[in-house]
């Protein structure tokens, strides 16, 4: 079904895919894994022929789609042959609503209407989706915009889907939905798929074979289970085990505990917040106090309104009631008291180079200083990228990139929304690593995720929203099943 004959991909004369060779089966599932900046999202955009169509770069070899030269046929008709899913679904969203986003596809391709309907009721019921169906793509969380984003591609039933990180936005419930919808196009329809992902434990159950790569090539190819019990490989290339039983629910991990303030002041207090966008509340009547070296993880399903209170926690938008007071009742100042990583970390890069980035905000509030500029490009593993241009990184470069800009002005909150997009564990952990370092310092964190390990590792307190408000505060129990030991377990 997939081909690809000694690829090799340059962008500005920087190799990132190196003379790869891969035969994928007409209604197999692989996985393709490996370290953040590897290739993944480049092999990809070949395989669906975004490269060199599209997205301009230099590239030798060729890649084959059901017998199509995805360089030699226009885009729409290799779009009846393969489907990719992007990173960041905003790129591929742009429909006023839901069901007419999943319907674009379908009435391109020229089918009856009656056709189009069938496709996009089973498209959205595989996604969870049909309860939005008149929502407006843009207002949904970043979860649910993922879920549109596999919607809208899964319902023209290409032969071949290809995903990167389908899962990475998306709460368990979510996940599950979409996995199980991939299981059925592979028992029911033969859909071959190739599956991008950090997040390993759901997708190498699906998989029958895992693709790993670095430094833009192929280095280990087999069974699911002959890659992942390799423990050198996993420490050597940033790996986590996958873990083989089902994740439980937050609302039975979590024991219940308040806020533990042991007499402190807080560093930021919501007081009765309520806040949305265009007279809308995502949010209301939230309490919320944060304290200094608090490290808190804010989880609960897509929706849930975990963003819209980190951006009225950093001052970002405006409560429609309510109060956000720092520090004995001041306004948080954006950026140098509160700063906020950001979904997309397209959304807040801007500049020139890597180093350009990281250093503005210090030279933006004439705070520069060049050894905090050294160290954390240090410590985010972006010193060889500093001349890059943020937008010719992959996403998990960005990724870092944009954390690092944040960190780089010593905020005493710093929030993350959704920070694994993109990133392996090598590089996860160290950024953490680093966040726990300014933690200890006096730095409070809150880090919104549905990541279980990383919450489970790193957080010592865990706030639980639910339909717009905070449902449980407390704490994870000690659980062996999901303890991290090491780099890659």
């Amino acid at each position: 079904m997939i081909r690809v004959n000694h690829l090799s991909i340059r962008y500005n004369n920087a190799l990132v895919l190196n003379d790869i060779s891969m035969h994928v089966k007409a209604g197999e599932c692989i996985l393709i894994t490996g370290p953040s900046g590897c290739g993944k999202s480049t092999l990809a955009f070949a395989v669906s022929g975004l490269i060199p169509q599209s997205i301009p770069a230099q590239m030798k070899g060729n890649v084959q789609v059901n017998g199509l030269d995805t360089s030699q046929h226009p885009l729409p008709d290799l779009a009846r042959h393969v489907g990719m899913v992007f990173q960041n679904p905003s790129q591929q969203l742009f429909h006023l609503h839901v069901e007419d986003e999943v319907a674009f596809g379908p009435r391109n391709l020229g089918y009856e209407e009656t056709e189009v309907q069938a496709r996009v009721e089973w498209a959205l019921n595989a996604t969870g989706l049909t309860h939005l169906r008149h929502s407006n793509p843009v207002e949904l969380s970043g979860g649910q915009k993922q879920c549109v984003a596999i919607a809208s591609v899964l319902a023209m039933k290409p032969k071949a889907l290809v995903l990167d990180e389908p899962t990475a936005s998306l709460d368990v419930p979510n996940t599950r939905l979409v996995m199980n919808a991939l299981h059925h196009l592979l028992e029911c329809y033969a859909v071959t798929i190739v599956l991008i992902e950090h997040r390993l434990d759901e997708s190498s159950h699906l998989a029958n074979r895992v693709i790993l790569m670095d430094e833009g090539r192929i280095v280990a190819d087999g069974l699911p289970s002959d890659i992942f019990s390799n423990k050198e490989t996993r420490l050597r290339l940033g790996l986590r085990r996958p873990i083989d039983q089902p994740l439980e629910t937050w609302t039975d991990l979590i024991q219940e505990n308040g806020d533990n303030a042991n007499g402190r002041s807080p560093l930021l207090e919501l007081r009765e917040i309520s806040a949305g966008y265009n007279h809308h509340a995502v949010i209301e009547g939230v309490n919320l106090s944060v304290y200094p070296n608090d490290f808190i993880a804010l989880v609960g399903n897509n929706g849930a309104g975990k963003t819209t209170l980190a951006l009225a926690a950093a001052g970002l938008i405006k409560p429609q009631k309510g109060n956000v007071c720092f520090l004995n009742g001041k306004r948080p100042r954006a950026g140098q008291d509160v700063s906020l990583l950001f979904q997309n970390p397209v959304d807040q890069l801007f500049c020139d180079s890597v180093e350009e980035e990281v250093g503005f905000g210090m030279k933006n509030y004439r705070s520069f200083d060049q050894n905090i500029l050294q160290t954390t490009l240090e410590q985010a593993d972006l010193s060889n990228l500093r001349t890059r241009r943020p937008t010719n990184l992959s996403v998990g470069q960005q990724q870092r990139t944009a954390l690092a800009a944040c960190l780089a002005l010593h905020p005493k909150l710093v929030i993350l929304d959704e920070p694994t997009l993109g990133q392996d564990w090598g590089h996860l952990s160290r950024l953490m690593d680093y966040l726990v370092g300014l933690n200890q310092n006096g730095t409070a964190i809150i880090l919104i995720s549905h990541d279980y390990k990383l919450v489970h590792r790193y957080a010592r307190r865990i706030v639980l929203m639910e339909n717009g408000n905070i449902k449980l505060a407390g704490y994870l129990p000690k659980n062996e099943s999901l303890q991290v030991s090491d780099g890659a377990d």
